[in-house]
Order: structure tokens, then C-alpha cells, then sequence
């Protein structure tokens, strides 16, 4: 972690952050509409295991580096059900975005 001098360079930090932030979700939407071509029903799509896995193991995570998890679970549950909204419209071919 970078020791910042001024509070400008802890929001130019922060802004770069948000930056990459923005662009790993991008490449992981990416990766769910590809997701989609090799699932054979909606069920499959929202498979309730997978996402609780994807859950547990953020939120483990996020304790590992001493961040609230709860805060990291609501970020990627939010996350997780647009994305599965999103992959359904893939999947169903509907190209709605």
C-alpha cells in the first residue's frame, strides 16, 4: 500500500483504484455473457451453489484482509444478480445490453 503525502494524492490514488475497479468488472461481465454460451438452462444460470460459493470465498477473503466482509458480500451480491440478469439475457439471446 502506498503511504500518501496529501490528502490530493490519497484521492488521485483512490481515483485509479476505482479506475482498475471499473475495468476487472468489465473484463468479469465479459466472462459471464461467455459464461452463457455453455450453460443449457436458466436454471444453470442461477445456480444458487455456485454464487453462495463465489459469496463465501469474497467474504473470506475480505476477512483475510481486514475489510468488513459485509460490506463485501453487498457489493457482490448486487453485483452477482445484475450479472446473472444479464447472463439470462445472453443466454436467452435477447442482446438487451
Amino acid at each position: 500500500m502506498k503511504k500518501c503525502n496529501s490528502l490530493q494524492e490519497v484521492r488521485s490514488e483512490i481515483d485509479k483504484i476505482d479506475t482498475k475497479l471499473v475495468e476487472l468488472i468489465s473484463d468479469r461481465s465479459h466472462l459471464i455473457r461467455q459464461a452463457a454460451g455453455f450453460k443449457n438452462s436458466v436454471d444453470e444460470v442461477k445456480e444458487s451453489d455456485r454464487i453462495e460459493f463465489i459469496l463465501q470465498r469474497t467474504r473470506h477473503k475480505a476477512i483475510e484482509l481486514g475489510i468488513n466482509p459485509n460490506m463485501i458480500s453487498e457489493l457482490f451480491t448486487i453485483m452477482i444478480d445484475e450479472m446473472v440478469e444479464m447472463e439470462i439475457s445472453e443466454f436467452r439471446n435477447l442482446d438487451v445490453f
